[in-house]
């Protein structure tokens, strides 16, 4: 496009230094693959403020003159918000107080799919702001045997047009140029206001106008054997019956897959914090600190890194079925199912999602134009156990079953832990069934969703995603964990009174007494100080209310703690095991496995006491971030009380009847 086809523009628009991008597009375009390509590892996930839609930000220079700071929008198809999270984006693009740094748009469309994302750019270029064009996904044009006149879509369209295929870069050179060489100037409206006020009107106009660019500018030979190919792995994956055949058997593989391929790295995690811990514990000078570290910090957070490799696999299964193009179409599939229920098909995404994290998973609730069940599908999703479960899973289960036992010649424990989360969501849609004759509404349901074509995975940004994840999954934990593990260390290692320098003294007097023939034991001596411990006290008295479970009192400071985040039970339970232990020579596994009721003298982790407690996590909303977020989706308190109070009695009765069943 040459400047003189222009008229000039009211508003001076210059790039001096530093240039915000504002990324748009419909959902399945590439704004994605172009959003990781353009900053790789140089990116933010937040919130908008005042709201809780995920956004992505990021940083990546334009040239060796012009940085650029960069914002990913909520996935939208018009400038007519059916849903919050395209609410969120037409608020922003509608905001004109931002006048910090020049700003431009850039709107993704999929250039195989012109007529229906070209609505989308119509709209933007009538806000008469700085806007480029960005064609991607060209790679399936010419695959589809089709070709594009992209001087033509340009001078219809009257802003700069760029093809390329974010998925593997090309075209981004071309897009940091024409950013850095762009100067803005006023474009005639594609659709003058005085024509139609009526948005439907509008949106038809807009239509007709696309549909002759299109058909001018579009030139077609052929379907692509891609297509072709699509067509047929729909008749199976798609198939009212082997559709759910085929998808419950991707989740068994699934997590076959996660217990036996962490197996290696997360013993060399666990051996290299013991062998750390021991070599600290002896480098540094006896002492408080000494404790401190290998006893509390060291043992709160090896309690939890050793588990990234399950989570990291988890995520990198969720992300390849994203980037294929199988989610979608487990969407689909599952409309039929969750109607029943009380959602819709656009459910399964946050359902999904929650096997990663609620909190994520909540946000994208917002795709839900029904606000019922929006709502039911906020309030059943925390039932899906997420990547913060599985430390505590893996734990229990490796108490309970052993490594080596087989059914069928596969692993049982990955079996337990597949059933954990089927069991998860058989009470998620079982609590939506009832709750949809409570929550009333006349708003009628409609499930609208787009099936990309299948693609090959794109490695790099899948490896951006697994790193992001397991970076904010370790440091957001991590401080969490390195916080609880202090304190309880303190809790653990100090006593109201003088009564753990009692403990003291009574062994110390059986040691000194030759009449004595009791022999000492230095784990009871550590068990009994911790008991007199500030920790023991507070787990003696909630110890009555859990005890029907089959928990004793360490399980129930394990179980508060844990409110702060699921995963902390493991890292808490790793402290108070540790606590006492110079030698520091077992993991925590190994320690709770011979961890043994002083009263009875029987095994503290029993199966009856492991069942009860799988259960118990499975279903207890042991997490306060969702709880935040909950009050902020639903703008309230009401909602997230009820699912608390819900979810805790479900955990509670649920667990006693296990135990009652296997004790």
């Amino acid at each position: 496009m040459e400047a003189e086809t222009l008229n000039e523009t009211k508003h001076p628009f210059k790039i001096e230094d530093k240039v915000r991008i504002v990324l748009v597009g419909n959902p399945n375009s590439g704004k994605s693959s172009l959003f990781n390509s353009l900053t790789g590892l140089n990116q933010r996930v937040g919130n908008f403020p005042g709201v809780t839609v995920e956004k992505r930000s990021g940083n990546f220079k334009v040239n060796s003159q012009i940085k650029a700071e960069i914002i990913d929008l909520p996935g939208t198809y018009s400038l007519s918000p059916r849903s919050e999270d395209e609410q969120v984006t037409f608020d922003y693009l509608n905001d004109n107080n931002r006048t910090d740094i020049p700003e431009i748009i850039v709107v993704i469309a999929d250039a195989s799919n012109l007529k229906r994302n070209l609505l989308l750019a119509s709209q933007l270029i009538d806000l008469e702001k700085p806007t480029i064009l960005a064609l991607n996904m060209m790679d399936i044009v010419q695959r589809n045997k089709q070709e594009i006149n992209v001087e033509g879509i340009q001078k219809a369209f009257g802003i700069p047009v760029v093809p390329m295929n974010a998925r593997i870069g090309k075209g981004v050179d071309q897009l940091k140029e024409t950013i850095a060489n762009y100067k803005h100037q006023k474009i005639k409206k594609f659709v003058d206001d005085h024509l139609s006020k009526d948005a439907l009107d509008n949106t038809l106009v807009r239509y007709r106008k696309i549909k002759e660019i299109v058909q001018a500018n579009l030139k077609s030979s052929g379907e692509s054997v891609t297509a072709q190919m699509t067509r047929k792995f729909d008749k199976v994956l798609t198939h009212p019956i082997w559709g759910y055949v085929i998808f419950l058997g991707i989740l068994f593989l699934m997590f076959q897959a996660i217990f036996s391929w962490s197996t290696w790295p997360m013993d060399w995690i666990e051996n290299g914090f013991l062998v750390f811990g021991n070599w600290l514990g002896d480098t540094l000078p006896q002492g408080i600190l000494n404790d401190l570290l290998v006893e509390g910090v060291l043992a709160g957070l090896g309690g939890i890194i050793i588990f990234i490799p399950q989570i990291a696999l988890l995520f990198t299964f969720i992300a390849i079925l994203e980037d294929t193009g199988y989610l979608a179409r487990v969407s689909y599939l599952m409309d039929g199912l969750l109607k029943r229920f009380g959602l819709n098909g656009r459910s399964v995404i946050p359902l999904l999602g929650g096997a990663a994290c609620a909190v994520p998973a909540i946000m994208s609730a917002r795709t839900i134009s029904n606000k019922k069940e929006r709502l039911l599908t906020i309030f059943v999703t925390p039932l899906i156990s997420c990547s913060a479960r599985i430390p505590v899973y893996t734990l229990l289960i490796a108490l309970v079953i052993p490594a080596e036992k087989q059914f069928l010649s596969f692993n049982l424990q990955g079996i337990v832990m597949m059933a954990l989360y089927l069991l998860g969501f058989l009470a998620a849609i079982g609590t939506s069934m009832v709750m949809k004759y409570l929550v009333k509404s006349t708003e009628r349901s409609h499930f609208i969703m787009e099936l990309p074509i299948y693609r090959p995975p794109r490695w790099k940004n899948i490896g951006i995603t697994i790193l992001n994840k397991v970076k904010v999954f370790l440091f957001e934990a991590g401080k969490i964990i390195i916080a609880v593990s202090i304190v309880l260390w303190v809790l653990s290692s100090y006593g109201p009174g003088d009564k753990m320098a009692q403990v003291e003294q009574k062994y110390e007097q059986i040691k000194n007494d030759p009449t004595q023939e009791l022999t000492v034991n230095e784990d009871q001596i550590n068990s009994e100080k911790l008991e007199a411990s500030y920790a023991g006290h507070i787990g003696k008295f909630i110890e009555p209310a859990i005890k029907p479970l089959g928990f004793d009192w360490k399980i129930g400071i394990s179980i508060i703690t844990s409110f702060a985040a699921r995963e902390v039970f493991v890292g808490t339970m790793a402290t108070l095991y540790s606590v006492g232990d110079e030698e520091n020579t077992a993991s925590i596994k190994e320690k709770m496995a011979n961890a043994v009721n002083p009263n009875t003298g029987e095994k503290v982790y029993t199966k009856a006491t492991g069942y009860s407690l799988l259960i118990f996590y499975a279903f207890a909303l042991q997490c306060m971030a969702t709880v935040a977020i909950v009050v902020k989706e639903t703008n309230g308190w009401k909602w997230p009380i009820l699912q608390l109070l819900y979810m805790g009695a479900l955990a509670y009765f649920s667990s006693l009847l296990v135990y009652q069943i296997f004790a």
